[in-house]
C-alpha cells in the first residue's frame, strides 16, 4: 500500500531523527567535558566542571518525542510489530475485513489517547505545569509533540482504513496484506 501523505510521516521522523541526534549530541559533550575533567585531574590541574543541567531530564523528554513522533513512519513501513498467525491462515476476504477492524480499533485507540492528551496539554497551560527536574521546562512543550505524534499516527490509520475498507468493498476476494505482498495470492 503506498500513503499518499508518505512526506508528512516523513517529516515527523525527520523530527524523531533530530531528536535522537540531539540526545547523542548532548551525551557526547557531557562525556567528553567529564574526561576533560578527569584528565585535568590525572595531571594535577583543578577540574573545569562544566556539565550540561539536567541532561536526563531532556534527554528522556526528547526519547518521548522520538518515539511518538515515528510512531505514523514505522506504521506506514509496516516496521510495527503484527501477529499475524490467525489473520494469515484465512481467506483473502475474510483477512481484509479483519484487517478493517483492526485498524477501525487501532485508530479509535489512538485519537482516544490523543484526545485525553490534547486535555493534559490545555491543563499543563492553565496551571502552568513545569517538570520538577533542575531546568523548570513547561510541560506543554513535550506534551504538545506527543499530541503531534498520535494525530501523524491517526491520519496514517485512517488513510489506511479508507483504502483497505474500499478494497473490502469493491473486491475482498484479491486482498493481499501490505506485509504479505511477497506471497501474492492467484485467487
Amino acid at each position: 500500500m503506498t500513503f499518499k501523505l508518505d512526506p508528512l510521516y516523513r517529516l515527523g521522523a525527520w523530527g524523531a531523527a533530530a531528536c535522537m541526534l540531539a540526545i547523542c549530541g548532548m551525551v557526547t559533550v557531557q562525556v567528553l567535558l567529564r574526561c576533560l575533567d578527569a584528565l585535568l585531574v590525572a595531571i594535577g590541574a583543578s577540574r573545569l566542571g562544566y556539565e550540561i543541567s539536567g541532561l536526563s531530564e531532556i534527554a528522556s523528554y526528547l526519547l518521548v518525542g522520538a518515539t511518538f513522533l515515528s510512531l505514523a513512519y514505522t506504521f506506514t513501513h509496516h516496521a510495527h510489530i503484527r501477529v499475524t498467525l490467525v489473520i494469515a491462515r484465512l481467506p483473502a476476504a475474510a483477512r481484509v475485513w479483519c484487517e478493517v477492524v483492526c485498524l477501525a480499533i487501532a485508530l479509535a485507540l489512538s485519537a482516544l489517547l490523543g484526545w485525553n492528551l490534547i486535555g493534559l496539554v490545555e491543563e499543563s497551560l492553565d496551571y502552568g505545569d513545569v517538570s520538577s527536574g533542575l531546568m523548570a521546562i513547561p510541560l506543554w512543550i513535550p506534551q504538545t509533540v506527543l499530541v503531534s505524534g498520535l494525530a501523524l499516527l491517526c491520519i496514517a490509520l485512517l488513510e489506511a482504513l479508507i483504502v483497505t475498507l474500499k478494497q473490502a468493498l469493491v473486491a475482498p476476494s484479491r486482498y493481499v496484506a501490505p506485509d504479505d505482498s511477497s506471497d501474492l495470492q492467484s485467487e
